[in-house]
């Protein structure tokens, strides 16, 4: 690569930092499970969703002023301040003993999780453009600290605790959460190289917020709430998740919720490269549509339904002759009956079988005793029809494993547009996009927990991200469909190129 010296350091100790911060701003999915699974508080699950939501708020409204004192101030003091800031709050949590004292001190450590929009310019600023989109993806790869705490936090818990015996040992979770901040804010004061990019012939504070008046700004921050903002809540919602769909331990549930972040976080860097290579929104095409699959296979709940199905019916009155569990005579017709299939009721039994698809019966049963006297269109059988779905934990496991790979690639596709459209304004831009994603994390968890209470139904949240997917789908090929429109012959098929004077095409 043809970059600056220094640009490699700058790449580790930027992915480091981010990667703690990660792991720090999606502490309260595992805290919260395990504080309530043990009774040590009692909230509602809308309340859990707030308590799960809320750094994500802070981390994601502080965004935008932390990305315009990175471009006015470079990132060497800023990442450190955001660190050393959000370290004090996290150690408060170890003392707090109310919802509100959670509350607060959770709004105050979702500051690390400003993180995001102090390295990416940070990291801009270092890379040539060919090789942002690589180096981004790079950086991104931080995200693996929601599996980090996913995997970690669950078995530091146990131990802390000795293995339940002493569950307010959790407090010391804080604490050590808040000295791994601290270490990593020395580690960058000591051997960053400061560097920003240059913004002077930005005047005023009406010039470094000017790239917001393009809807592509807002285009991209809707594609971000999908594919950040539903990765932020489903590292920590589907710990609750697993625990009670599938009612597995907070440990198994933390590592099983890991094949989700995990993958997603490293695999950020592949998207980089990808948006790089083949353009990102080809990458984008891809993604949107994988992520709108997936999520429409997972709308399906686990069930057992037994509901009333076709029924035998006489066809003109007269006495029964004879009634089993084949056939039904009554006077000289005989009526078919559909036996019940020996399997039927066996699959609760079978969480062990790997099934697929839905598995559904449907059988008769009769009502009627030989010598009785019916009359036409009377019930001679009842009718049944059961339908069974396992919703099998390890096909979930998979399909949530493609939707994280996918929204890995995707959080790397959408930020490899920012420096290619706005190289001066990285901060600004790549601030205001986070905070959306951002906010796509905080009310994701809340609108889950309103939607659970509601229907009782956890699988809501998969048809809430079904639903976004289509729209940010539509919403690109609608604008890439009309840029084709609106552009010469010449210019189709170069959608991936930027036009430095804004036409018609990057200004969708």
């Amino acid at each position: 690569m043809e970059d600056p010296k220094g640009a490699v350091t700058a790449l580790i100790l930027n992915t480091l930092a981010f990667t703690v911060c990660f792991a720090c701003w999606m502490l309260n999915g595992v805290l919260v499970t395990f504080l309530v699974e043990n009774q040590l508080s009692h909230w509602t699950d809308a309340q859990i969703g707030w308590l799960i939501g809320i750094p994500v708020l802070s981390g994601s409204l502080l965004r935008l002023p932390v990305g315009l004192l990175t471009d006015k101030y470079g990132g060497k003091w800023v990442y450190a301040t955001v660190m050393l800031v959000s370290a004090i709050p996290m150690y408060l949590l170890s003392y707090a003993n109310t919802y509100m004292e959670f509350l607060w001190c959770s709004l105050g450590f979702g500051i690390a999780g400003t993180s995001f929009a102090v390295g990416i310019a940070y990291t801009s600023v270092w890379f040539s453009r060919k090789h942002q989109g690589t180096a981004l993806g790079i950086f991104g790869a931080g995200n693996a600290g929601a599996a980090l705490t996913s995997m970690g936090a669950p078995w530091l818990l146990g131990w802390l605790t000795e293995g339940g015996q002493n569950l307010e040992a959790w407090r010391q979770l804080p604490k050590l959460y808040a000295a791994a901040l601290i270490i990593m804010t020395v580690l960058f004061a000591l051997l960053a190289i400061p560097k920003k990019v240059d913004d002077s012939h930005i005047t005023s504070f009406s010039q470094r917020l000017a790239p917001l008046r393009h809807m592509r700004v807002w285009r991209f921050g809707l594609y971000y709430f999908l594919v950040f903002g539903g990765f932020v809540a489903l590292a920590q919602w589907l710990i609750p998740y697993y625990v009670s769909v599938y009612t597995m331990p907070l440990a198994t549930a933390g590592l099983l919720a890991s094949i989700f972040s995990l993958p997603s976080g490293c695999v950020r860097a592949l998207g980089g490269y990808m948006s790089d290579h083949f353009g990102a929104r080809r990458v984008m095409y891809w993604v949107l549509g994988s992520c709108l699959v997936c999520c429409a296979l997972l709308i399906v709940p686990r069930m057992d339904i037994r509901s009333p199905g076709k029924a035998v019916l006489a066809k003109r009155g007269g006495i029964v002759v004879a009634a089993s569990e084949a056939q039904i005579v009554v006077g000289d017709v005989t009526y078919p009956v559909r036996v019940r299939p020996v399997s039927d009721g066996q699959h609760l039994d079978a969480e062990q079988d790997l099934l697929v698809w839905p598995a559904m019966s449907a059988y008769q049963e009769p009502v009627v005793v030989p010598g009785q006297q019916v009359k036409k269109k009377q019930l001679l059988a009842r009718g049944t029809t059961h339908i069974y779905f396992q919703a099998n934990v390890w096909v979930f496991t998979v399909l949530l494993f493609v939707v994280g790979i996918m929204m890995g690639i995707g959080k790397a596709a959408v930020y490899k547009h920012i420096p290619d459209y706005f190289p001066k304004e990285v901060g600004v831009v790549g601030g205001i996009v986070g905070v959306l994603g951002g906010l796509g994390g905080f009310f994701c968890p809340i609108i889950f927990g309103y939607l659970l209470e509601w229907t009782g139904l956890w699988t809501t949240c998969w048809m809430f991200f079904t639903l976004l997917s289509a729209l940010c789908l539509w919403w690109m090929h609608a604008v890439i469909q009309r840029a084709h429109y609106d552009s010469t012959p010449a210019l189709r098929g170069r959608m991936e190129q930027i036009d430095p004077h804004h036409t018609a095409i990057v200004n969708r």
